[in-house]
C-alpha cells in the first residue's frame, strides 16, 4: 500500500482525532480510573487541542513532516505514559515516510513504528496496552483489508484487552484486578484509528 503524501489530509485529519478524543474525554478517563490514575481521557485530549492549536502550520508542511511533528507535539503535551508512546509512534512514521518519500509501503513503515512503541515501553503483544491494538491493526492493513474492516478490527481488538492482565504501567500494580477492564490506551487508540478510517474513506468518495 503506497502512501499517497497528501497535506491537505492533516487539518481533517486533525480536526476528527480531536474532536473523537473530546467527545469520548469521560469514557477514557473512566476507563483509567480503573485501573491507573484517571487521566487519560484528559490527557489526550489536551495533547489533541494542542496540535489542533497547530493546524494551519501543520497542514502547510509535507504529510511526513506534520506527521512527525504531531508527534512530537503529543510528547511535550500529552501526560503520562500515552504521551511518548503516540508521539513515538508518530515521529517513526514521519520520519520513515520522509526516508523512503513517495515509494513508502505505508504497511512496513506502520509497522517499523509499531516495534518502536513497543521498544519504548518495553512491552508486547498481550500485555494489555495500545499495542494489542496497533499490531492487528497493522495486520489488516498488510492484507490490504478495507477501511472498514481495519477500523471493526480496532474495535473488536481493544475490547479484548479487558480478558488480559496488565504487564506494564500502573495497571501492573493491580495483578488479575486489571482482569475485566478495557485498557484505556487501547481504547483511545481504537477510537483513533475508527475515526481516521471513516474520514479517509470519506475524503475518497468526494
Amino acid at each position: 500500500m503506497a502512501v499517497q503524501a497528501e497535506p491537505v489530509l492533516v487539518a481533517g485529519l486533525i480536526e476528527v482525532c480531536r474532536a473523537t478524543i473530546a467527545d469520548n474525554t469521560d469514557h477514557l478517563c473512566a476507563l483509567d480510573r480503573a485501573i491507573g490514575d484517571g487521566d487519560h481521557g484528559t490527557n489526550m485530549r489536551r495533547g489533541c487541542e494542542a496540535v489542533s492549536a497547530e493546524g494551519e502550520s501543520l497542514s502547510s508542511l509535507p504529510f511526513p513532516e506534520a506527521v512527525e511533528k504531531i508527534g512530537l507535539t503529543l510528547v511535550m503535551n500529552v501526560g503520562g505514559a500515552a504521551g511518548p508512546l503516540y508521539g513515538t509512534l508518530l515521529m517513526e512514521i514521519g520520519r520513515e515516510l520522509r526516508k523512503s518519500e513517495e515509494k513508502a509501503d505505508f504497511s512496513q513503515v506502520l509497522k517499523q513504528a509499531i516495534d518502536a512503541v513497543a521498544r519504548r515501553g518495553r512491552a508486547h503483544a498481550g500485555d494489555k496496552t495500545l499495542l494489542d491494538v496497533l499490531y492487528p491493526v497493522h495486520a489488516a492493513l498488510a492484507k490490504r483489508s478495507p477501511l472498514g474492516d481495519i477500523a471493526r478490527k480496532a474495535e473488536r481488538s481493544a475490547d479484548r484487552t479487558a480478558a488480559m492482565k496488565a504487564m506494564r504501567g500502573r495497571a501492573a500494580y493491580l495483578g488479575d484486578r486489571s482482569i475485566g477492564h478495557v485498557d484505556p490506551g487501547a481504547s483511545s487508540c481504537a477510537l483513533l484509528t475508527t475515526a481516521i478510517c471513516r474520514y479517509l474513506g470519506e475524503h475518497r468518495q468526494q
